[in-house]
């Protein structure tokens, strides 16, 4: 399980108007690949209720009309 500290300071980066936020690129990335299997998630949550009750179709054809990820 991934534990959080929160460092708070008194100088901040804007860039604009904005605050923002500096990470690792690793975290980052893992940042990303989260995102990427969630979308992939609810892509699926999606097709696997609009297919409910429907006759069955392959995986193969479900993961290319859902843009699904091997």
């Amino acid at each position: 399980m991934m534990t959080t500290t929160i460092i708070k300071e008194k100088s901040t980066i804007k860039i604009g108007k904005e605050p923002m936020v500096i990470l690792p690129l690793k975290k980052w990335e893992e940042i990303e690949e989260m995102l990427e299997d969630f979308e992939d998630m609810i892509r699926f949550n999606k097709a696997f209720k609009e297919s409910h009750g429907e006759k069955m179709i392959s995986l193969k054809e479900l993961k290319r009309k859902y843009s699904l990820k091997s």
